[in-house]
């Protein structure tokens, strides 16, 4: 789970930074008025709900960011099941820096863990599958990273992060240039003349554009969007192996085993990041 941070560290440490200006500003003066600048203390994590934990290695960045003679001891696993009581780390050191880092770290955690919760729900009802669940693009707005990364810490998967590190062709791109043959031989002139190695999922609506695609060996993956399993499971036999299957649209937690067993290798859901419920978790001074 560290690995997403390493790989988009810049992204994530940039989050942070702003985060912790947009609470703290100048000051934080309820500390000031309150306690010196000397005065040291300890707090713990603790979860007061059932839950996958999750922001535990983002918290420690946000902390260590902060102020770096801060100390974490880490007693509960990134992405373990946690019964309500549970303390999942203390944190040692000035007073001031703890409380100042609080509320960045509850407000990632409470939001990383229900995401957590739910991705790790969702996938343990299709594990029987060859089926995969992916986030999308519908995150919360300067929150997109640490909603992503808790998707995985759950035990889903991401797709692109941005509209910088894939090319996914929809329904209205294909409108726009005419056609899927039109829009993906401009893609592929436009990968050609600006050296790009990008994936490229495309959307169909039916067989005709499908057979569109099958002169285009080099797309990555076939999106399948907005239709009922039969239809989706149609579809797939057409495709016959030939392209990754992607299926979203219209799917939630009581279709979502239908869809999965319909042989598709990957289902989108927004919902994983934009319907998941906070967990209740607290600081507290010791």
């Amino acid at each position: 789970m560290n690995n997403f941070y390493e790989t988009h560290r810049a992204a994530i440490n940039r989050f942070i930074d702003q985060a912790l200006v947009e609470d703290i500003e100048g000051a934080d003066h309820t500390s000031n008025a309150c306690f010196d600048d000397y005065l040291r203390g300890e707090a713990i994590l603790k979860v007061k709900e059932n839950c996958v934990i999750a922001g535990i290695t983002l918290a420690e960045k946000i902390f260590y960011r902060f102020d770096p003679s801060l100390k974490l001891k880490i007693l509960n696993k990134e992405g373990k099941k946690l019964e309500g009581g549970s303390v999942a780390f203390k944190v040692k050191g000035y007073a001031k820096s703890i409380l100042a880092s609080e509320r960045l770290v509850l407000n990632c955690m409470q939001r990383m863990s229900g995401i957590a919760t739910l991705s790790q729900q969702l996938s343990q009802r299709i594990k029987h599958t060859k089926c995969k669940i992916l986030d999308t693009r519908k995150t919360t707005p300067g929150f997109r990273y640490p909603e992503k990364w808790a998707v995985t810490i759950g035990g889903g998967y991401n797709h692109r992060m941005g509209l910088f590190d894939a090319i996914m062709i929809k329904d209205n791109h294909i409108d726009f240039c005419g056609g899927v043959s039109q829009a993906l031989e401009k893609t592929k002139t436009y990968l050609r003349q600006n050296t790009l190695d990008l994936p490229v999922i495309i959307e169909v609506r039916n067989e005709f554009e499908i057979d569109q695609v099958m002169n285009f060996p080099w797309v990555k993956r076939i999106l399948l969007d907005n239709m009922n399993p039969k239809k989706l499971s149609e579809n797939i036999e057409i495709i016959n192996g030939k392209f990754e299957t992607e299926a979203s649209g219209n799917i939630n937690a009581k279709n979502l085993v239908t869809y999965a067993e319909t042989g598709v290798d990957y289902i989108s859901m927004g919902s994983l990041t934009n319907t998941a419920v906070p967990i209740d978790l607290s600081l507290k001074a010791v």
